[in-house]
Parts: C-alpha cells; structure tokens; sequence
C-alpha cells in the first residue's frame, strides 16, 4: 500500500509530507485550497506530465516521492519480472524530480529508469481514477477491456493462446505477402542466382589459395632483386673468386693442417674450422639450389597475376573471405532451389497459412464463447452494484459484434448497454449516462473488479461529483465495501462519504509571508466532526450541523462491513 507521498516546491506547496493508512482514506478541503494539486502530485510520481512551470520556485527543484510498502508475493512477482526488488523492509521508492530547465529524473529505489519502466511499476502498485477517466466508459475499445480484467486467469490463459497463434498466423501471411511475384520476375530472379552459382563455381576456389597465391605473386614480383642479391651472395661466400670466404677458408685449412700435425693442442681450433667449412658448403649448395628455384618465365607469372585477379573480383562482390564466398554460394544454392520449386514453396505456405487460420478460428471462438460467458456473470454484479448505487431500475448487459478480420486478442466487439429508468430502451452506455451516472457505474465496475484485482492501492478523484443524498449515502457505503480489500485514497466534497473515512484529511489554503501555501493534516475526531459539520452546513458550523456531524459519523461506523 501507500505509505507516504512527500511533494517539495510544486505550485501552492513549498513541502508536505502525507502518512496514508490502511482502508478508507478521505482527504477534503475548500474549493481551490489545493485538492487538484495532490492527484496531479500523484499523478506526476506515476508518469504523468511534468513541466517546469509547476515549480512554485524556479530556482530550486520540483520532487514528488511516493513510499509503498509490498507484503503482496503476487506483487512481488509482477516486480521481479519487471527486475525491481522491494528492500529489506518489502519497501519501494517512487520518485520524480524537475529542474528549472525542464529536465527530469525517474527514480526507483534510486536507481533511474525510464518513464516507460516507471509507469510499468506503478501501474503495479496503484490505480488512479481521476475525474476525466471516467470517459474512458464512453470509449467502446474499453469495455473488452474491462470483460477480460474481470475474466481473470482464465480469460488470459485464452487471449495467450489467441495471441500466439495469431502471431504464427501474421507471419506467414507476411511471408507470403513478401514472396509473391509474377513469372517473369521468377525467371529473372533464377537466372540471376544462376548466373552467380556459375561464376562462383568456374572459379573452383580452394580454401588458403589467395593467401598461397599472395605469397607466390611476392615472391615472383621482386624475383629479380632477390636474385641479384643472392647471387652477390653467393660470389662472396662461394668458390667463385679467390676473395671468396670458401677460398679462404681453404687455404687456411691447409695451412692448419701442417700446424696440427706439430702441435696436437691446436686440432681443437683446427676441427672447428673444419666444421665451419662443412657448413659454408652446406649454405652454398642451398643458395644456389634456391636461385635455381628462383627462376620464373613470364606465363608462370600471368598465370598467377590472373588467378588472383579472379579471386579479389569474387572477394570484391561476394565477401571478404574465401569462407565467405563459399557461404553466399551456399545461401544461392538454396535460394534457387526454392525458386525452381517456387510453385510447391508457395503452395506449402498456403497450406500452413490455411491450417493456422482454422486453428486460430477455434480458438477466437473458445476466447469468444468464453467472454459471452463471463460477461453474464459480470454484469449480474454489476447490476447488482448498480441497484446497491440508488439505480431502482437499472438494465445492464454487453452486446457483442464479431470482426471481420483477425485481431491478436480475437474477433470480438463488444460494448456495455444500460436502461436507467422503467421503459426505457436499452441503449449503448456512451449515449445514455450522464457524468453523475458515469462516475457510478465506473465505481460499481470497480467493486465488481476489485476483488479480483491485485493493485492494493486505488485512488478515486471525486468519483462522487453529480450525486446526493441518498446516492451519495450509498456511494460511501460501495467506497467502505472496496476499502475493506484495497487501501482506497478519495478526494470528496460529499459529507456521506467524508463521514465513511477511516482516516480523514484536510486540504488547506493559507498565507504566510505574503505567499499562499497548501498543507494537509490528518484530522483527529473532533477535527473530523467539525470537518464534516463543515461540509454539511458551509462556513457557519452551528451546533445543530455538529449534532447532525456526529449522528453521521455514528451511522457511518455502524454502517461499515468489516
């Protein structure tokens, strides 16, 4: 439930801070005294509007912070889906706050979020029924639904199922859709991918060629200067002149020769030389055995020129990679096979489509029969709420229509009819009820509903406006019945159901330092006496509209179903 609503720096409000209460909770107060300000308040926190004019100070910010506390595990796990955990103490922030730039930040639990995320939560935790939603009655695509709110699991568990199937239904009509095309543009299409699948094909590409390739073209490519240095290498380390460090080498083994012979702890030195030579000669050989290699003619050279050009032509249309040629060869395969076969693809996708079309009928008619059920139910109990509003003879019932077309929540139309007064047609509730009537039906609705109905929190602004006595008697006594399942939170201006508070509030207007302030306080029982003398007698409270108060609060408390 809602705990508290702290409101800082927002039009007659410097800071208030209001502590709500289980049950009923009453706020009242004078016309213009600020009423409108703390909905509107409410209504910001829940992803309402939020304009920098409403700032009663420009130069400091506008909050608006909402506390709820949740012992609901139902609720708890429509928060979880939504990733937002309760503290330790099962308590949830709700938070709004503006500059004077205009720019705004949505809080939960310190954490900021979207105001689509925001709105998501909230609608989880509090239902606010200001005075304009009760056109939402006169708006036929509404009623549905408020039928399917009222049909529970049971109902959604069939919409889930209308929905999916439906789904699957749009999909391959969409395919079809997309996939239709004359013959001409057929062909066009098949001789284009072949024409493609050919081109790939011819070229008999081998996974690493390019790169084999690239390292050939290279080498080739600078041939010449490679040649030129081995062979200057080859003249300075071979046997090619007398400067040559293969013919020095020798000489100077024959010289170490005659040395060892006299000297046997000169063999060592003369042994390494030995090896070193082995080695030289060892190094020649595959210098000249790779300049033999080295040598390449010019169609050696156009051949690989042209291969790699082939290649880089294919990379340059089909991908960067030869892996990635070899995946679009794959997809134009199976694209053309289904082109060649095009008339059979097209008639197997008429046949899902056929096949998915009567599953999703029967389903709508379950959804639909279903509906027609639960709306007999559900209007008996309106009726019944209706009667229990000071309606004496009331006809309510819902009328369905059924689509021409498929809709992902079925193929129902349906509206609310409503007779008011004896032999009176039945007609469509938009052109029937005047504001007064609407705000009645719209509480019976919410009675029939609130059982069902998880959001512990509901808030009524002046749903009583265009009712009295008697009426109103009976509003209070509807407003105590919801309130003993739901923390219900009421703005009134109706003595009846000021009188049916468990907690009762007064909004006041008052100026300090020159300014107009809005404040609001929880009233103690006498205050609430006189309160509702107030509202019973206007501005002078006498003792005979005091008496009349308390006889009121009296009847009101024995009145109320517990």
């Amino acid at each position: 439930m809602l705990l508290n609503m702290h409101i800082k720096n927002l039009a007659l409000i410097n800071e208030i801070d209001i502590n709500f209460n289980e049950g009923l909770n009453i706020l009242t107060g004078e016309t213009g005294a600020g009423k409108s300000i703390i909905i509107g308040s409410l209504g910001i926190c829940l992803g309402g509007k939020f304009s920098k004019e409403l700032l009663r100070d420009d130069t400091k910010d506008g909050l608006v912070e909402l506390m709820f506390s949740v012992d609901s595990q139902e609720i708890k796990d429509e928060l979880c889906a939504l990733e937002v955990y309760p503290d330790e103490e099962d308590v949830i922030l709700v938070s709004r706050r503006i500059n004077n730039a205009g720019k705004t930040i949505n809080r939960i639990n310190d954490n900021t979020v979207t105001i689509g995320k925001l709105k998501d939560v909230a609608s989880v935790l509090i239902d606010l029924h200001a005075q304009h939603e009760q056109q939402t009655l006169l708006k036929v695509s509404k009623h549905m639904d408020i039928l399917d709110r009222f049909g529970g699991e049971e109902l959604s568990k069939l919409k889930a199922q209308v929905a999916l199937t439906y789904q699957q239904y749009m999909e391959i009509k969409t395919r079809l859709e997309d996939e239709s095309m004359d013959e001409n543009e057929k062909n066009k299409q098949i001789d284009y991918l072949q024409y493609q699948i050919d081109e790939i094909e011819k070229a008999n590409l081998k996974q690493g060629e390019d790169q084999e390739l690239e390292v050939l073209y290279k080498k080739i490519v600078n041939s010449k200067e490679i040649l030129t240095t081995a062979d200057e290498i080859y003249s300075s380390t071979g046997y090619g002149s007398r400067d040559s460090a293969a013919e020095q080498i020798g000489r100077a083994l024959n010289q170490m020769k005659r040395v060892a012979e006299l000297d046997e702890d000169f063999q060592s030195s003369y042994d390494t030389l030995v090896d070193i030579d082995s080695m030289l000669n060892d190094f020649n050989r595959e210098l000249s055995a790779y300049m033999k290699g080295m040598e390449f003619d010019d169609e050696e050279f156009k051949t690989v020129e042209s291969r790699l050009d082939l290649i880089n032509s294919l990379k340059a249309k089909y991908g960067r990679e030869i892996t990635d040629i070899f995946n679009v060869l794959k997809n134009y395969r199976t694209e053309l096979e289904k082109l060649v076969s095009f008339d059979e693809y097209i008639a197997k996708l008429r046949n899902e489509l056929l096949n998915v079309e009567q599953e999703l009928k029967a389903k709508c008619n379950r959804l639909s029969a279903k509906r027609k059920e639960v709306s007999v139910n559900m209007c008996k109990q309106i009726k019944d709420s209706l009667f229990e509003l000071n309606f004496m003879s009331v006809e309510f019932e819902m009328r369905f229509e059924e689509l021409d077309r498929f809709t992902a929540s079925g193929t129902d139309s349906a509206q609310f009819y409503i007779s008011t007064n004896v032999g009176e047609a039945i007609r469509p509730l938009s052109q029937v009820a005047s504001g007064g009537e609407l705000s009645r039906v719209m509480l019976a609705l919410k009675s029939c509903i609130a059982n069902l109905d998880a959001t512990p929190t509901l808030v009524f602004d002046e749903i009583d406006v265009g009712i009295s006595g008697r009426t109103a008697q009976a509003v209070a006594q509807k407003m105590s019945v919801i309130g003993r399942n739901h923390q219900l939170i009421c703005i009134t201006h109706l003595p009846q159901i000021a009188a049916m508070a468990d907690t009762h509030y007064v909004i006041e207007k008052n100026v300090e330092n020159n300014k107009t302030i809005t404040s609001i306080k929880e009233l103690s029982k006498k205050e609430e006496i006189n309160e509702i003398a107030r509202l019973l007698g206007g501005a002078e409270i006498t003792e005979a509209t005091i008496k009349s108060a308390e006889e009121m609060k009296g009847l009101a408390d024995r009145t109320k179903i517990y």
